[in-house]
């Protein structure tokens, strides 16, 4: 079966005038299709480059980066133009940007429906998920709140194939964080959505199967059932966890030792 999301040697580079900054380096990741994954790491790891490499609104400065098979490198614009609208769904942190701001909840879903046949029943199940049924205001006259979980309906009108969030709990009180996770992981279990979110909510990356850590650009670590794995980069480097950096401080010299399952790292005092 075709991953849904497949990074190879990925690296995003932005480009100014004066500099160029290097937002990720050498990212290899594999996310199966039907998984759900929370993207963790500290504000500037990298987290939010990639998920918009995965949703199609930028392309890798190198590597490759396949969506269900396809490179999204090599995609004319008109069909990546289409794969967004019919297998991709994105809520953006900035809720308001997902939304039609003088259409109310159902004009909004019945919208993103546009590529695929409308679905009344759809829409009002979704709806109603969201504890926006009945509601008949403008998008724009919504709280922070409602509109986050607008966005959430939204974008998954049309039943994606992936569904990319970012941050999609962070304007909600802890009930409707609850109902907004609810509603992501029946699309998973439901539907067969690949879902991936970046998150600094614990509740949402302990309601995901798969935790995926950026560190500097690059995945440090990966995590199953509360179980955390560092991983080791393309050329052998290793992402230590922070809660072991005063064992080897920066600049620490090691002695690497081979073991049958692996190697150990012995410091050596100056």
């Amino acid at each position: 079966m075709t991953a849904a999301v497949h990074c190879h040697g990925v690296v995003q580079i932005y480009k100014t005038r004066e500099l160029e900054v290097v937002a990720l380096r050498d990212v290899d990741l594999v996310i199966e299709q039907g998984e759900t994954v929370a993207l963790l790491g500290p504000s500037g790891a990298g987290k939010s480059t990639l998920l918009w490499l995965m949703a199609g609104l930028l392309r890798p400065s190198a590597g490759r980066l396949l969506l269900h098979g396809a490179d999204v490198s090599r995609l004319p614009q008109a069909a990546l133009d289409r794969m967004r609208a019919t297998d991709i769904g994105v809520v953006l942190q900035n809720p308001a940007r997902n939304l039609i701001p003088y259409a109310t909840p159902a004009q909004n879903v019945a919208f993103a429906r546009q590529p695929r046949r409308a679905d009344r029943r759809r829409t009002r199940e979704l709806l109603e998920r969201v504890g926006l049924g009945g509601v008949n205001r403008p998008a724009g006259g919504l709280s922070g709140g409602e509109q986050q979980r607008l966005a959430v309906a939204v974008a998954l009108a049309n039943r994606p194939r992936l569904l990319l969030a970012d941050e999609p709990t962070s304007q909600l009180d802890a009930a409707s964080g609850r109902a907004v996770i609810d509603l992501i992981r029946q699309a998973a279990a439901e539907d067969g959505t690949t879902v991936v979110a970046v998150t600094h909510d614990e509740a949402v990356s302990r309601a995901l199967g798969r935790t995926v850590t950026i560190r500097d650009g690059r995945v440090g670590a990966e995590g199953r059932q509360g179980e955390d794995l560092v991983v080791v980069g393309r050329e052998g480097t290793v992402q230590l966890p922070p809660e072991f950096h005063a064992l080897l401080p920066a600049g620490s010299r090691v002695r690497v030792e081979a073991l049958e399952d692996g190697v150990a790292l012995r410091r050596v005092d100056p």
